[in-house]
C-alpha cells in the first residue's frame, strides 16, 4: 500500500504538469489558469449543493433511527471530490468530478464496506467456529465482597 502511495505522489504532478503544458500550449497560458478557477470554482458550487444534500439524507436516516452509513460515505467522498477539485490541474479536475457522480460514489462506498466488513479490526478471528463467541465478562449477579472481611483485626 504504501508502493501504491509513493508511485500516486510521483505520477499525479508528472500528469498534472504535462496537462498543464499541453492545454497552455494550445489555449495559451491565461486561458489555462483561468479554466483552472473556473473549474475550482464550479467545484465548490458543486459540492455545496451536494454536500448540504447528503447532509439533509443523514439527518432524515437518523431521524429515522437508521445508521447514515450511505451519506457518510457519500460525505467522505465529496471531501476527497473538493480537495481534488481546489488542487490545481486537469487530472485531479477529473478525478474529483468523477467522485461527484453518485452511481460511482455507491459502487466505492459498497466496496470499501465489503472489505471494512470482511476484516474484523484485531485481524482474523482466534477460532474457526463462527457460533463461539470470545469475551470477557463480570458476574454481576452475586453481591461484590465486602471489605470488611478482607480487613486485617486491628488487635493491639
Amino acid at each position: 500500500m504504501a508502493i501504491l502511495f509513493l508511485i500516486l505522489f510521483i505520477a499525479v504532478p508528472i500528469v498534472e504538469i504535462a496537462l498543464l503544458i499541453e492545454v497552455g500550449s494550445r489555449i495559451g497560458a491565461f486561458d489555462t489558469i483561468l479554466l483552472i478557477v473556473l473549474t475550482a470554482a464550479a467545484g465548490t458550487a458543486l459540492l455545496r449543493y451536494q454536500g448540504l444534500s447528503t447532509l439533509a439524507r443523514a439527518r432524515d436516516l437518523l431521524a429515522r433511527g437508521e445508521p447514515p452509513v450511505g451519506p457518510v460515505f457519500d460525505g467522505l467522498f465529496l471531501l476527497a471530490a473538493g480537495v481534488l477539485l481546489l488542487t490545481p490541474g486537469f487530472f485531479t479536475d477529473a478525478l474529483g468530478g468523477l467522485l461527484f457522480i453518485p452511481a460511482l460514489r455507491r459502487f466505492l462506498g459498497r466496496h470499501i464496506l465489503a472489505r471494512v466488513l470482511v476484516m474484523p479490526a484485531g485481524g482474523p478471528p482466534a477460532n474457526d467456529d463462527p457460533t463461539v463467541i470470545e469475551v470477557d465478562y463480570q458476574d454481576l449477579s452475586e453481591p461484590p465482597e465486602t471489605a470488611e472481611k478482607d480487613r486485617p483485626d486491628d488487635q493491639t
